[in-house]
């Protein structure tokens, strides 16, 4: 694949671009950094309107800990293309990172309705619910999750760990027994079923 888009960098700008930005991605998830940089940049250089080019400079960016500047990218991505779901849910993970809590929130409920059963938003949403303390939206937004995938075991642990902490002990067995169904490995699960059993 790499081989292929290099043969198109000396192209025009719209397709030194597009393979550019496909060359950053494969260097990205291959974890050369250095390599995803360099690209990303050309990819941007050869059109500054391409959501993905900017969409993959904010990830190097990011991947390199300047959170602020990953989301002036992505931010700049969805000016762009607004329909960019990659840079919204990207400036979300960011917002969280940067601990900007409510801004985070706001980018996933805008991608939920966008993307109604993606795994990943709804994950999203439940975890910043956590983080703000609100049990019960969280559980509201995992029971939602685990209609999507349902045999999750680490989404059913953490249910059963919520109701479990909200004191409902009959809701915290099912789920953690349900957890256990599906991956009986995890000791966190297994010990909390043994000392139920006990109880």
């Amino acid at each position: 694949a790499l081989e292929t888009l290099k043969m198109f960098e000396k192209k025009d700008s719209r397709v030194k671009s597009a393979a550019a930005t496909n060359l950053s991605f494969l260097y990205y998830l291959e974890n050369e950094l250095a390599q995803a940089t360099d690209y990303a940049d050309l990819a941007v250089n050869s059109d500054r309107y391409n959501p993905a080019a900017l969409t993959n400079k904010g990830n190097t960016v990011f991947a390199n800990g300047d959170y602020e500047k990953a989301a002036e990218f992505y931010k700049e991505a969805l000016r762009n293309d607004s329909s960019c779901t990659e840079a919204l849910y990207n400036l979300g993970l960011t917002y969280k990172k940067l601990n900007r809590i409510d801004e985070a929130l706001d980018c996933f409920v805008k991608l939920h309705a966008i993307l109604r059963n993606s795994a990943q938003v709804l994950h999203q949403i439940a975890s910043i619910y956590e983080i703000m303390e609100d049990p019960n939206q969280a559980i509201e937004w995992l029971l939602q999750l685990i209609s999507v995938v349902p045999t999750d075991p680490h989404v059913l642990s953490k249910l059963g760990k919520l109701y479990d902490n909200e004191g409902d002990k009959s809701q915290a067995f099912h789920y953690y027994y349900e957890s256990y169904r599906y991956f009986p490995s995890n000791i966190e699960v297994i010990e909390w079923l043994g000392a139920y059993y006990i109880d």
